[in-house]
């Protein structure tokens, strides 16, 4: 039987969340999954870089993962950002309220696609690779900067067109892999069971705080109708607290693959009857009936990584080619989706719910917390 995990769950409000997240870290036990003494990298979520609820890490996420830290002793703390080649990393830091919180508790934001804050290196991994070595054809690149530092991923509970749900496992996807990350999709699944397991070589420790005060029901990780149910999820077990959110979303977790997968080769506990829940044990009892659904994205999606004219992918996304398919998403998603529908419902949210509400007061505000208990010094 796989070593039972421990997985925290809270019911939340806005009132109570910074407080929450820092009673959270304590009965996943947070400090004693990570190194004391090495730079813990805080990678946030940005699925668009449009502020759409339950897409992107939380900037109440953002910020009371840095005030549980610093609780614990973790004083050198970094922001990790990646980009894709539809979301734009310096846009969705902006637009989504992270900087002004790092700024607040002198928190830098690193981009991996920068040379000045890390360069990508060639990684042999020790262990055996279910996709990885096969896509990449042996020469695997990763920053390194990531190499020798904790890493506390922040990803929120939403479902994935390519994965039926996407949490903690799914969100090393960006950090770790280049642009060429398309490459993998046909073969997500086992990708990301290769990058949890390439994580366990390099980090000096692994926790994730999940937020789902805004979950997202739908094609996601874009497209989605966010719905509230004020939970909060952390784990050191990244395919323990991927299970606990998949089945609060009404599905079982080990029918998807990638949490079979982890569960099958020991890195984590994906069957729920072998997780230890802690907390508002009731929270981890709900079930929400979530389905993923289908979109134009999702059928195009489809038929490029696993209907019939996949053969082609070599010739259409490994080359000149693949510059076309990019502004084919990037005008679907920014220029008709987001200003027909997507930021009706942002500003919906924003303006009639309580997240949306304390959303606003962030952009307000800058932050919500007391930066004086960092020992740093709030923005003017």
């Amino acid at each position: 039987m796989a070593q039972r995990a421990r997985v925290a769950v809270l019911k939340t409000r806005p009132e109570m969340v910074l407080d929450d997240y820092r009673r959270l870290a304590e009965l996943a036990g947070m400090r004693q999954a990570l190194d004391p003494s090495a730079t813990t990298m805080l990678k946030d979520n940005i699925s668009w870089h449009f502020p759409l609820p339950s897409a992107n890490t939380t900037p109440w996420q953002l910020e009371g993962s840095i005030l549980a830290l610093r609780d614990a002793g973790f004083e050198q703390l970094a922001c990790v950002q990646n980009r894709t080649v539809v979301t734009n990393a310096f846009k969705g830091t902006d637009l989504n309220g992270y900087w002004p919180i790092c700024k607040a508790y002198d928190v830098p934001v690193l981009f991996n696609f920068q040379p000045a804050d890390m360069r990508w290196m060639e990684y042999k991994p020790k262990a055996t690779m279910l996709a990885l070595d096969r896509i990449f054809e042996g020469h695997i690149r990763i920053p390194d900067y990531f190499f020798g530092k904790n890493v506390v991923h922040l990803p929120t509970v939403k479902c994935h067109i390519y994965t039926t749900t996407t949490g903690a496992m799914k969100n090393a996807f960006g950090g770790l892999l280049n642009e060429n990350r398309h490459w993998t999709h046909t073969w997500i699944h086992e990708t990301l069971v290769d990058l949890l397991a390439i994580q366990k070589e390099i980090h000096t420790g692994i926790f994730a705080f999940m937020d789902g005060t805004s979950a997202g029901n739908g094609a996601g990780p874009r497209i989605m109708e966010p719905q509230q149910k004020n939970v909060i999820l952390a784990s050191s077990d990244q395919v323990a607290i991927d299970a606990v959110s998949a089945q609060m979303m009404g599905f079982d977790p080990l029918s998807i693959r990638y949490i079979s997968l982890a569960h099958q080769a020991g890195l984590g506990v994906g069957d729920p009857r072998e997780i230890e829940i802690v907390g508002d044990v009731g929270a981890a009892d709900e079930r929400w009936n979530f389905k993923v659904g289908k979109t134009f994205h999702s059928f195009m999606a489809w038929l490029a990584w696993y209907g019939p004219t996949r053969r082609l992918q070599k010739i259409i996304f490994h080359g000149p080619l693949a510059r076309l398919t990019y502004p084919v998403s990037e005008i679907y998603h920014d220029y008709y989706r987001w200003p027909m529908k997507e930021r009706h419902i942002f500003e919906r949210w924003q303006a009639e719910a309580p997240w949306g509400h304390l959303f606003a007061e962030y952009r307000r505000k800058g932050c919500m917390g007391a930066p004086a208990n960092s020992g740093r010094a709030a923005t003017p």
